[in-house]
Order: structure tokens, then C-alpha cells, then sequence
């Protein structure tokens, strides 16, 4: 028997949760060594990377049963990690460090490193020994290449639900060929 529900896979699996992961564990370290434990943008910084990584896990299991649910989660998870770049962005700004031109040799190097890791360990040991600007850097690299992913992700979504169609649409077919193939 054809079933309508399909268990999609491990959330752990998709590059755009990986880079996510790595964020968090930037962003953790990050705002504990260069933000003053008073600063409220603490919380702030490691919610929003919470809330990227998070919303990724969730859409992805919520995803058997509602793509619209996955997608609402998606874009949570884009908007979170916007949050997060602007507070990356603010940080240098404030404290009177450079923001990477996106032709420097620093920011070219630095997007061929992070396009190669998706492992938050390679980076939880290389940001020991950064200093703040270029952890900064990093962070915003990676907040960058990780909204490319998640636009292609919910496009693929979108275009999976066009080609395929919502619960209610496979639960309906579902219903109606186990009719036509047991008319008792």
C-alpha cells in the first residue's frame, strides 16, 4: 500500500542546518568573550542564531505533514540569522573595525574556507585564534552563504509543492486509489 506520508530526512543532513550550526557556535563564543556580560545584545545575538538553527530542525520535521509549516519555519530561520548580521555589522562598526570588502583578499579567502567547512568543530578551534574583527568577518561570511542556501531550499520547497502538491492532495489521492482498489 502507497502511503501519502513521507518521513523526510535527518534535518542534521542538510547543509543549510550545518551552517547553521556553525553560526550558533560562533556567535556563542563570540558574544561571551568580546560583548560585556551586561550588554543585552547577548541574548540577542545567540537567540537569533538559535532561532536559525532551530527553525531549520523544526520545518524540517514538521515537514511529513505540512510544507507550509516547513516553509513559514524557513524563512523564520532567514530573517533570525538577518537579525544576527546586522548585529555582526553593528559590532565592527561601533567598536571602529573593518567590515571585509567583499573583493578583499581577507573576505575572497575567507568564502573559500567557509564554502569548504560545514563541521561547527573546525570552527569552534579556529576562532580561538582570531580576534574580534575577523570573527566578525567570519560570522557574516558564513550568515551570507547560509541565506543562499536557504533561498534555494525553499525554492526547491516551492517547486516541490507545485510538482507534488500539500498533505491534502496526497491524502485525498491516497483515500481514492485504496477506494478503487478495495471497493468493499
Amino acid at each position: 500500500m502507497k502511503t501519502f506520508l513521507q518521513l523526510k530526512g535527518n534535518y542534521k543532513d542538510l547543509i543549510a542546518y550545518q551552517k547553521a550550526e556553525c553560526i550558533y557556535d560562533i556567535t556563542y563564543y563570540f558574544a561571551h568573550k568580546y560583548l560585556s556580560k551586561k550588554d543585552r545584545t547577548i541574548d540577542q545575538m545567540i537567540q537569533a542564531a538559535r532561532s536559525g538553527k532551530q527553525n531549520i530542525a523544526e520545518g524540517n520535521s514538521a515537514a511529513t505533514t505540512s510544507l507550509e509549516t516547513e516553509l513559514k519555519l524557513l524563512n523564520v530561520a532567514r530573517a533570525s540569522l538577518q537579525e544576527l548580521l546586522v548585529d555582526y555589522e553593528d559590532y565592527l562598526r561601533v567598536n571602529g573595525l573593518k567590515q571585509w570588502d567583499i573583493n578583499s583578499t581577507k573576505a575572497i579567502q575567507t568564502r573559500k574556507a567557509c564554502s569548504k567547512h560545514n563541521d561547527s568543530a573546525y570552527y569552534r578551534d579556529a576562532i580561538t585564534k582570531r580576534n574580534d574583527e575577523t570573527i566578525a568577518n567570519i560570522a557574516i561570511t558564513l550568515i551570507h552563504q547560509e541565506d543562499v542556501f536557504l533561498r534555494r531550499l525553499i525554492e526547491t520547497k516551492q517547486i516541490s509543492f507545485l510538482k507534488e502538491g500539500g498533505i491534502r492532495e496526497k491524502m485525498t489521492a491516497a483515500r481514492l486509489s485504496y477506494k478503487k482498489q478495495n471497493p468493499h
